[in-house]
């Protein structure tokens, strides 16, 4: 990584690396999802994959693990399967695998080189939940060739229809209600809740959306139990999680790491940082930035939560020293800008207001009321979309100038008395905000 390069090149090099020559893990562990290659239907019953689960109760294990979803929510597993599973008439479970976050990778990466082990955790899910018809939802084109090719491989699955359904990437395409809306024939954006998709989702069916790695845990935890998943990380946090590492390290890419390492720790793994970083993107471009400070954060939800930000899908990007965070700033609040459903007038609006004041504040042009307005959005945004895109734009509005306030003098900012944005993050939204 060079110091001029922009922060999506750096995220791109990710990418570019095809996550590393492998799946990398900590030491210390038995990786249960890294790999050093692709592995097909052979390999996969070798290490056990589609076994039968080996305890009676898969929803009870998945709570006695503590397995929260690895799409960026956090939330416990096993609330979700329980309440399709007690719904009645025909369900529906999707494996969700469109990964628009910018900075991960791990989904894509689990799907190329595990493909079988994802849908092991599907059918186990659909058949859990009494679901017969199953559906793996993603949108890059080697993820798809990679399922397509597993399911070929698989064959027959007994009272379970398997299918694919490729969206293009944008990030709400991954949002739960954007996911049945387009498996059901309509477009990739999200819905007014309630209701919830589990009890109203794809073609009006209870449905099961879970994301791609947090099946692959389901699979594996089904089959070791979960005293053995909490082998590994801390009481709250347990297990492993994949982690994508970009930026300014030697080895961007795909790790599994227990939950528990500082972000240094993590960053050790992937050879160390190139340069002292200037901060930090946490939980990928939804989480805000944080200081160099905090790479002495342990990675645990609840940590990372307490220092005013969100672990996420766990992709971090550590920021190059000469990288100017306004700079990173307002590249990514113009990005929300541009990926907003443009359903909501409070998310179109105040995206735009977001963008707009790190575009001034990083030009030097902007008056101190932006940078007041911007410490006002981050604490009145939240909440207000009809999905949660708004909330990591106002994420941004919060921790940049809580974090860098040095960047962002009232000096600096200049003496102008503009308008104060009120108006552009007010007014009619999708009615279906919380």
């Amino acid at each position: 990584m060079t110091p001029t390069m922009s922060l999506a090149a750096a995220v791109g090099h990710v990418e570019g690396r095809g996550a590393g020559p492998s799946a990398g893990h900590a030491p210390g562990i038995e990786p249960r999802l890294a790999v050093d290659r692709p592995l097909g239907l052979v390999a996969e019953r070798e290490r056990g994959t589609y076994e039968s689960p080996a305890c009676p109760d898969v929803i009870a294990e998945l709570e006695a693990a503590g397995l929260r979803g690895r799409g960026g929510a956090g939330f416990p597993a096993h609330i979700k399967w329980r309440g399709v599973a007690k719904a009645d008439g025909p369900r529906v479970v999707v494996a969700n695998g469109e990964e628009g976050e910018p900075s991960s990778y791990k989904d894509r990466w689990l799907l190329t080189h595990r493909p079988h082990l994802v849908l092991d955790g599907l059918l186990l899910a659909a058949r859990t939940v009494g679901a017969d018809r199953a559906v793996v939802y993603l949108s890059h084109p080697e993820t798809e060739t990679a399922v397509r090719a597993a399911i070929a491989e698989l064959g027959r699955t007994a009272g379970v229809r398997l299918e694919v359904h490729a969206v293009a990437p944008t990030y709400v395409a991954g949002e739960e209600t954007a996911v049945c809306r387009s498996i059901s024939g309509g477009s990739a954006l999200p819905t007014a809740r309630p209701p919830r998709v589990g009890e109203k989702g794809v073609d009006g069916l209870p449905t099961l959306v879970s994301n791609a790695e947090t099946l692959a845990h389901a699979a594996w935890i089904a089959r070791h139990g979960a005293s053995a998943y909490r082998a590994h990380g801390t009481t709250e946090s347990p297990g492993t999680t994949l982690v994508t590492l970009s930026g300014a390290c030697a080895r961007p890419g795909v790790y599994e790491v227990p939950y528990g390492l500082t972000v240094a720790e993590l960053f050790g793994l992937a050879g160390g940082f190139t340069s002292a970083p200037a901060g930090f993107l946490m939980g990928g471009w939804f989480g805000g930035l944080l200081g160099p400070s905090h790479a002495a954060t342990v990675c645990t939800y609840e940590a990372v939560r307490a220092a005013g930000s969100g672990l996420g899908c766990a992709a971090i990007t550590a920021l190059d020293a000469d990288q100017d965070p306004l700079a990173v700033a307002a590249e990514v609040s113009a990005w929300y800008a541009a990926e907003s459903a443009q359903q909501c007038g409070v998310c179109v609006k105040g995206t735009a207001s977001i963008r707009d004041a790190f575009a001034s504040l990083d030009a030097g042009t902007a008056t101190a009321r932006d940078r007041d307005n911007l410490a006002r959005w981050g604490q009145t945004l939240p909440g207000r979309g009809a999905c949660s895109f708004l909330d990591g734009a106002a994420t941004w509005a919060r921790t940049v100038p809580a974090e860098f306030p040095e960047h962002i003098e009232p000096s600096q900012a200049g003496t102008g008395t503009g308008d104060d944005g009120s108006s552009d993050t007010e007014g009619d939204h999708h009615e279906g905000n919380r």
